[in-house]
């Protein structure tokens, strides 16, 4: 038959594999799959196109001779010891770092300085100094939470500080813009890709918004101290690694200070609640906060965490989702920041469209109307 070609089976049941499905599955999905494995019959460009696609591997991939040797860039912490990821986590990672890729050459050609702060600590730090030196780049007070409402509007205002900042955020639960490829919070709740000129970050959104701003301290910690690391935080503690355990202790001094939550609590007692409204956190980080200050017990704080996730999951089942603006959805995932560099790039000749369409993942009229809204 015509456009029929060699595939090394091997290339194929690896492929499979790597998707994390079984070839019985693909064999339903692709016609002649199983053919194809047994020499019966050979495939074509197009069904091989349409194969790449299901199993979400490069189409040049297919060709190889031999199995491609593919490890994740960063360092990637789990609570259950288990290091691996998932193709979605993985290819969520690479697209990141396209993107600082890019725009490392970017602000490099437009003879931006580098961020003073990428790298400037290191783990043998006082962690006050650290937190401190954060405050002072975001330009936040001890006491910035207070002027806000609720923690989650605290939130909205840390992100825009961590941008204003220079630092890069995306917020996202799926690959790109694929509903098909969700990021399993259990497995990423985030990560962090550091460099000097244009460092990333990536909170699942998937997530409860408490955890994600404990995730992005997490991670502002980790480019204070220059280190790109991925990580499923569970319980909102890390892994058993000295540099996770320090990232994380930033992340706790930062949100709630030690001295200011041993005053509240020694001269008032007060309930978690009630703390959590005062600093402006969710009641999460506060357990998990008293926790650390052995005011409560490990086995409270987990009662606690299952407790609040359950009723997390109760609301949003009562709470049902319009799907919201496709636009502002794209905001989070691409990045504000990240968005209008592209924009100014275009404008200023400096990229081709093409490119800048693989970059968003958008293109044609829905990237125009993206970029004409920011």
């Amino acid at each position: 038959m015509k456009n029929e070609v060699d595939i090394n089976n091997n290339i194929l049941i690896w492929a499979v594999e790597r998707a994390g499905f079984n070839v019985d599955y693909i064999a339903e999905k692709i016609p002649n799959f199983t053919a194809w494995l047994s020499g019966d019959k050979k495939p074509t460009i197009k069904q091989l196109e349409k194969f790449s696609q299901k199993v979400h591997v490069p189409f040049g991939y297919l060709f190889l001779k031999t199995i491609p040797a593919e490890t994740i860039p960063i360092p990637y912490f789990k609570r259950n010891d288990n290091n691996k990821v998932s193709l979605n986590v993985y290819d969520t990672v690479l697209i990141l770092q396209q993107r600082m890729q890019w725009l490392h050459e970017y602000l490099q050609n437009l003879d931006e300085p580098a961020l003073p702060y990428v790298g400037s600590m290191t783990q043998n730090r006082n962690i006050n100094e650290v937190v401190q030196s954060i405050r002072t780049t975001l330009g936040l007070e001890k006491t910035w939470a207070k002027e806000f409402t609720s923690w989650e509007e605290a939130l909205k205002n840390l992100t825009l500080r961590v941008e204003d900042a220079g630092i890069n955020i995306v917020f996202n639960s799926v690959v790109g813009n694929n509903t098909h490829r969700t990021i399993n919070v259990d497995e990423c709740r985030g990560f962090v890709l550091t460099d000097e000129y244009a460092p990333f970050m990536f909170i699942n959104s998937a997530d409860s918004k408490a955890a994600q701003m404990f995730t992005v301290l997490h991670e502002l910690a980790h480019i204070w101290i220059g280190r790109s690391a991925g990580f499923d935080l569970r319980e909102l503690s890390a892994a058993d690694d000295p540099i996770e355990k320090f990232c994380d202790k930033i992340a706790a001094e930062f949100l709630v200070p030690e001295e200011e939550l041993k005053t509240q609590w020694d001269n008032n007692n007060i309930e978690i609640k009630k703390l959590a409204h005062y600093f402006k956190v969710s009641q999460l980080v506060i357990a998990r906060r008293l926790m650390d200050l052995t005011y409560i017990n490990k086995d409270d704080f987990i009662s606690f965490y299952s407790d609040y996730l359950k009723r997390i999951k109760e609301r949003k089942k009562i709470k049902k989702s319009s799907g919201g603006d496709f636009y502002k959805t794209q905001n989070r995932r691409i990045g504000t920041q990240f968005a209008n560099f592209v924009r100014n790039a275009i404008k200023g000749n400096s990229i081709l469209y093409r490119d800048a369409w693989q970059l968003t993942g958008l293109n044609g009229k829905t990237f125009d109307k993206f970029i004409n809204q920011l």
